[in-house]
């Protein structure tokens, strides 16, 4: 079957489902593959529910005509995802990034939703499987259109581009980030810079009849460089040409800024969200909202699912930041946690994964920032900080997650302000269960 057959049983349908048990009736479920699972085995049962149809690529699990069989189910859902871009023809705003896409990419959609009705990415679905579904969510009351994009080696995002077809893109910071499938700093450098790359083969639009461009931190040099030639709409808190011209920023804790005389107080910890929201406005002005609608926008945020969230607890103060960490973002995080005003201060940090053969001198490196700063007890958790261990007073190492409960179980903090921060496989929002 054509995609642009199976494209008009999508328009009957209420839209895509790749979980069946989130499925509901007249819902189109496309069975995917992956390690340890094989959502071809339930097509009857995505059926018996009320599925619209089922597509599959396993023949073993045909059942009727409304069973569709196709060659691979995934990227049926990409081409599928694509065709449907196509039709909506809409602007999108792609955007990537080491660390701060998921703060920008909510950040943006809270600003321009005051004056047009836009989607965005759900959570961080920004993978190869995240990005379609997000595509096909999109509807015809959709004005904008914005798509964050993941990637933890090199042509993910060239690819995703090829789904989603942006008009503008933003890539929010070159880090220390996924270093082992990219292959080291200079390999995330060229990874992330495919988006730019892509805006650059595809820049005049020629459906739309203008431009393709970029967002950028005019603040940032390998922004700068990477974008060279490419139609921009820049913002800086140091150069007063740029577009958007952030004039004061201010953090204690949270960060203030001001814009053209309109001062914004933010819900966002630290000087590294700085960026996250000039890039919000600077999006916002370029759609035309309004400027007092832009702060509203910005004030009402609250950071939720584990990202600098602020938390009291019994007699604590505690900053969670357990979502993830890579050598970028974790240095950043402590920098803004040893500025922060407070007498009695303590850090739980874990490891941070995927940094292949720079994971331990990169761990060592984070221990170095604080291994003097003997007024504040820092608790260091996972093989490879462990595997980094030195003799400090103030600093302890537990291989596993068990003997820091053990240890924090036996001496409660109190009276704390708490830092808790580390990659995702760490789950660290478990040690709030514990204080």
């Amino acid at each position: 079957m054509k995609i642009s057959e199976i494209y008009q049983l999508f328009t009957k349908s209420n839209g895509i489902v790749i979980d069946s048990r989130k499925l509901q009736k007249n819902d189109l479920f496309i069975a995917l593959k992956g390690e340890n699972f094989d959502a071809n085995t339930f097509a009857q049962q995505a059926l018996d529910k009320g599925a619209l149809c089922v597509i599959i690529d396993n023949p073993d699990y045909y059942i009727d005509k409304q069973t569709i069989l196709v060659e691979d189910s995934l990227k049926t859902l990409q081409q599928l995802a694509h065709f449907h871009r196509k039709q909506l023809n809409l602007p999108i705003i792609a955007l990537t990034g080491s660390n701060g896409k998921t703060t920008t990419k909510e950040l943006i959609n809270t600003v321009l939703s005051q004056k047009y009705q836009t989607k965005a990415t759900f959570g961080n679905l920004n993978n190869h499987i995240g990005v379609p579904l997000t595509l096909l969510s999109f509807n015809y009351k959709t004005e904008i259109g914005i798509v964050e994009m993941g990637a933890n080696h090199q042509h993910e995002i060239e690819f995703l581009c090829q789904i989603a077809e942006p008009n503008f893109g933003y890539i929010t910071n070159f880090g220390k980030a996924h270093l082992e499938g990219f292959g080291g700093f200079e390999g995330v450098i060229i990874g992330k810079s495919e988006l730019y790359n892509y805006i650059r083969s595809e820049e005049f639009d020629e459906e739309e009849g203008r431009q393709k461009q970029v967002f950028i931190n005019l603040d940032d040099p390998i922004q700068v460089e990477k974008s060279e030639g490419l139609k921009q709409f820049s913002f800086s808190f140091k150069n007063q040409n740029a577009n958007i011209f952030i004039d004061s920023v201010e953090i204690n804790p949270f960060v203030k800024v001001r814009f053209e005389e309109v001062e914004i107080q933010s819900n966002l910890l630290g000087e590294y969200n700085t960026p996250n929201i000039a890039a919000a406005i600077a999006i916002g002005k370029y759609f035309k909202v309004d400027t007092l609608k832009i702060k509203k926008a910005i004030e009402n945020y609250i950071p939720t699912n584990n990202r600098s969230q602020i938390i009291e607890k019994n007699s604590n103060k505690i900053i969670l930041d357990a979502y993830n960490a890579n050598p970028s973002s974790m240095k950043a995080a402590i920098e803004n946690f040893l500025n922060l005003e407070g007498k009695s201060k303590m850090m739980i940090l874990g490891d941070m994964f995927e940094l292949g053969k720079e994971s331990l001198n990169e761990h060592k490196n984070i221990i170095s920032l604080i291994e003097n700063k003997k007024d504040i007890e820092v608790l260091f958790v996972g093989n490879d900080f462990y595997s980094n261990s030195i003799s400090k007073e103030h600093l302890r190492f537990f291989k596993s997650f068990e003997t820091l409960k053990e240890y924090i179980l036996t001496k409660k903090p109190v009276n704390k302000e708490i830092l808790i921060k580390g990659s995702r496989g760490m789950a660290l929002e478990r040690v709030l269960e514990l204080l």
